[in-house]
């Protein structure tokens, strides 16, 4: 709702901008050549997405992915003690792990969402320290392969969309880094009510 009423806002005020200072034809055609951009832009992501996509499946069915999510567990278990112990949230949080891994925004929202909702069942209501470093590890995730961004480079007529790998891998480890620790340390500063009955033999 808040983005809809500031792009509301934005070309309000960009069409009444253009009429005040006589540029009305010149504001609407910018703004037909960036629809047009915008629609190239897309099916040049798209084709990109797909790919990796169905790399992505292709993964899954072989059997790559669970060998991936094997490799995953011991790290991820040391991150969620909490649920180290529940295969179908490990699973999951696996599964979002791999699809950031790839670059892979879209497969990874819908997979974090269903881990973040599986671990909420436990503290109904309240977010728990397991939650908190979900949502970090997920928002500043490490990636491998950054195929969004590569593919909006290529859309933009970039030559080697992929040139930016060193700098990703630099800057995704660093905030994952920086995230986990902040988890940690707010944790211990300021723990929140109703953490401690999912943390048995631990005090909070």
């Amino acid at each position: 709702m808040a983005m809809s009423l500031i792009w509301t806002v934005m070309v309000a005020a960009s069409i009444v901008c253009g009429l005040l200072t006589g540029r009305g034809a010149e504001v609407a055609a910018a703004a037909m050549e960036g629809a047009g951009a915008a629609v190239e832009l897309c099916l040049s992501m798209a084709g990109v997405l797909c790919l990796w996509m169905g790399v992505m499946e292709i993964m899954r069915r072989s059997g790559l992915a669970q060998g991936l999510s094997r490799l995953l567990r011991p790290v991820l278990r040391r991150l969620y003690p909490d649920f180290a112990g529940d295969g179908k949230v490990m699973d999951t949080i696996s599964a979002n792990v791999s699809a950031n891994l790839l670059g892979l925004g879209n497969a990874a929202t819908p997979l974090g969402i269903e881990a973040a909702r599986l671990m909420a069942r436990r503290t109904p209501g309240v977010a728990s320290d397991a939650l908190c470093m979900l949502v970090v590890c997920n928002t500043a995730s490490i990636q491998l392969i950054p195929t969004t961004v590569a593919s909006v480079r290529a859309g933009a007529g970039c030559a080697a969309p992929f040139d930016i790998l060193p700098a990703v891998w630099l800057a995704s480890a660093i905030s994952v880094t920086v995230g986990i620790l902040a988890v940690k340390l707010f944790s211990r500063l300021w723990p929140r009510p109703g953490t401690a009955a999912v943390r048995p033999g631990r005090g909070v």
